[in-house]
Order: C-alpha cells, then structure tokens, then sequence
C-alpha cells in the first residue's frame, strides 16, 4: 500500500560507483527536506525549475558537493514538489545522503512509486506508466521505437477514441430506452454495424500486433547446430564480425553452449552456438554438450541448421528438415563451405529437398548479411516501421481480447435483434476492459501489483 500523504526518497541511478548518482525526493515536504540539510540558497524562496549549487551537511558534517534541481508541482514528473540531488557517486555518499533525507522525514520509496505517484495525479495513463519500464529495459531500436510510441501516448490515444465513439453510441441506445414505449430510435444501427466492424478490426490488428510484440520485447533465440565441424563457431564469428568463438579443425572442439546478442535491424536476437551433435561419441563432456545443444534447440524460437556441403548427404538434410515440420520449429537449411565446391552442383545435390537453402562460405563471410535478413524476415517482415502501437504488454493482449469478445457480443446482439438494454450492456463491458488498459477503471491492489514490477527510483 502507497500513501501519497508521505514524502518519499530514492536513489534514482543504478547502484555501484560512477561519476554521479542522482537521489529523487517527491512530495509536500521535498522542498523543506532538501533546505534542511542543504547549505546554500534558501531552497524554499527558489522559483521552480531551478539548478542550485551547494553541500549537504549532517550537522557540522560535510558529506558531499551537490547540485539540486527543483521541480514545483504541478510541473513535474509526479506532479508534485520533486527534488533532485546530484551527488558524487560513492555508494557510501549516497546512503548518506538518503539516510539524512530520512532523518529528516522522508520514507524510502517502494519500487515504481514516482510513476505510481504521477499516475495517480493524472500525469499519465496507465499503458504510458507501463511504458517506461519498457523504455528503460529496451535493448533494441524496435523495441526503444515501440516504448516511445506508447510513452507518449500514442496507444492510449487510439483507445481514447475508440471509447469515445463506443461511448457516443451508448448513450443513444439509453436513451431510446428512456423512450421505449414511444418506439424511437436515436442510434443509427447502420452506423453502429460500421461503427462496430471497424473497431473490431483495429482490436484484431492490435491482438495480432503482441506477436511482433513479443519478439521486440524479448528478443529471438536463436540455436545454431550441425554435426561436429560443420562451421558453427565459425558462423557465430561472422554473424558477430569478431572472434567471439574458438575455431578449429578438430571435431568437437565446441564442448559448451555459447550465447552472444546480435542487433539486426533493430530486433535483437540472442545467437546460440552449439555444440556438434553426433548420436554416438564415448566422451562423457562431449555428451554433456549434446545433450545442452538439444536443450538449446528446445528453446529456440529459430533454428539453423548448418551441414557441411561438401561432406553432407542430401537425405540426412532432408531428414532433419522433416523432423523440423513435424515439430513446428521455424527453421533456415544453411548449407556451409560453398566456397569449397561448385555451389551450382551443390544447389543441383540438395535439388529434391522441398525447402530453401542458403549456401554461404561462414569462413570468407560470404553470404552472411542474406542469412541476417533472412532471420529478420522470420520474425519482423517490415513490420517494425509500421506506424501505430503495437501490443507488447500481457496485461493489454488480455484486456484487448475481451474487448474483441464484447464487440462480437455487440454484432451478435444486433444480427439477433435482441434487446437494445442487453446491447448497451455488451457496449458497457467493452467499455470497461478499454477502460481497464489505461487505467481509467481499476483498483489498488492492481496497481500495487503493476508498478511493483518497477525499479525502486523511478
């Protein structure tokens, strides 16, 4: 439980050294905590939006040079009076200083209460709130693009709308009910049909979006395996442009997993070398290996599959692509050491296999950009650019699903001529799930939940 009555303290930069750390105090007594313990300019005859330069003291004790940064509500990011102190960044000086701001009245602040805080006093809507915990995990331009989308309101805005036309139309079928013995019809149910239709399609598009979403969110694993000396580790090197693997001619030299993240296109995916698979070997690590890149593959949303072009056999790749359909995995056939045949009599060899291969030289990085956009196209397909919000949020994938069961209820309704009041009330719920995303109807112990899932300072 928050109470909004307390001021609250926080280190809002990540612990450990650095040149500066920042401690954020919000609240009606943030001003006068700060001017009890800061030697300088009255702090509390200083207009808003004002950097002051001087120490914090215990006492007679100096403890740090600082600037402090005034923000009067409500103009600033809580809506309240939010003090900053910008220390030197020991660790040791910033306990201090929090612990003096606490001995002078301030509370430790919980995780996500300075965005709970600005939520509540109307800062920000709920799927903006959720928005920065995005941007602050974001790892990728995709998925910096789509938090920045939402952070400024862009989601929330077209919920905004598509509750205001719901709202409109609501209120006209309850007031043909105001005059039912009168026999009027105030909501024009051709309207509503198109009304309905539209808003039924934006739902699908945003519940389709999460999908992309998700991708953008946490990232594609990605398992690279082969038979021992296929060129894996010399793949992850390429892909990487560095020597990130050891590389050598000897069978299993791979023995563990190695994992590496690679930004292509502004999706990240997370690249899994793995170790040679062979169904027989006595070495007991080499097991071990196997058996963590069958794990790996697993796990994977994409797996390539690299073979030796010049040393494979065309049923075994047919083989192991068939295994690949019956699982469900998405997959790419990448056919390594093209360099070293003629790849026109490879492609002819590898002809009766019903899936692309993409023949690449991993060794002379030949070929690898095709197979870099070969992964993006698995998983994004342009998408990424698309303008409009796109669903990255549980918690908005479910409540959008229900709005698309309440608008089917609605289309139901009228396609059965059923009671205009039971149609208002299919409209009611649609309206209260959309209202349930950004936070408009909700309750305390949700919030307590949501923004506990916040880093304690923001």
């Amino acid at each position: 439980m928050y109470s909004i009555n307390e001021t609250i303290v926080a280190l809002a930069t990540p612990p450990g050294e650095g040149a500066i750390g920042i401690i954020r105090l919000s609240g009606e007594d943030a001003i006068a905590i700060a001017n009890k313990i800061f030697k300088g300019k009255d702090l509390l005859r200083q207009p808003t939006h004002t950097i002051h330069f001087g120490r914090i003291a215990d006492g007679d004790v100096l403890i740090d040079e600082v600037v402090v940064s005034l923000f009067k509500g409500p103009k600033s990011y809580t809506g309240e009076d939010v003090v900053e102190i910008s220390c030197h960044g020991s660790q040791y000086v910033l306990e201090q200083v929090i612990q003096l701001c606490v001995k002078n009245g301030a509370v430790p602040a919980k995780p996500g209460e300075f965005t709970q805080r600005a939520f509540l006093n109307g800062k920000m809507d709920l799927t903006q709130a959720e928005a920065v915990v995005d941007l602050i995990a974001s790892q990728s331009g995709a998925a910096h693009h789509a938090a920045m989308y939402n952070l400024r309101g862009g989601f929330s805005e077209e919920l905004r709308q598509m509750r205001e036309e719901l709202i409109k139309f609501s209120a006209l079928i309850e007031l043909e009910l105001d005059f039912s013995q009168e026999d009027v019809e105030f909501a024009d149910r051709t309207m509503l049909y198109e009304l309905i239709n539209r808003l039924n399609e934006r739902t699908k598009q945003l519940i389709d979006s999460f999908a992309l979403g998700n991708v953008i969110k946490k990232g594609v694993n990605v398992a690279i395996i082969g038979k021992p000396n296929a060129g894996k580790s010399t793949l992850l090197n390429a892909l990487l442009n560095e020597e990130r693997a050891i590389v050598s001619e000897i069978a299993g030299t791979t023995r563990d997993t190695i994992e590496e993240a690679l930004n292509i296109n502004g999706i990240l995916f997370r690249i899994v070398d793995t170790a040679g698979i062979r169904e027989h070997t006595a070495d007991v690590i080499e097991q071990i290996g196997v058996q963590r890149s069958r794990d790996a593959m697993s796990k994977a949303d994409i797996v390539v599959y690299l073979f030796d072009v010049a040393e494979s056999e065309s049923a075994a790749v047919r083989g192991q692509k068939e295994e690949f359909d019956k699982s469900g995995v998405k997959y790419l056939l990448v056919g390594n050491k093209a360099d070293a045949v003629n790849v026109e009599y490879a492609k002819q060899q590898f002809s009766g296999i019903d899936a692309p291969i993409l023949y690449i030289s991993a060794k002379n990085k030949e070929n690898i950009h095709e197979l870099k956009q070969q992964l993006y196209d698995i998983v994004a397909a342009g998408q990424v650019k698309q303008e409009g919000a796109i669903v990255t949020n549980l918690r908005h994938l479910t409540g959008l699903q229900e709005v698309q069961k309440s608008l089917q209820d609605v289309k139901a309704g009228m396609d059965n001529n059923i009671a205009s009041d039971l149609i208002s009330l299919d409209i009611r719920r649609c309206l209260y799930y959309l209202g349930e995303i950004t936070g408009e109807i909700t309750t305390e112990d949700k919030l307590d939940y949501i923004f506990s899932k916040f880093c304690i300072g923001k």
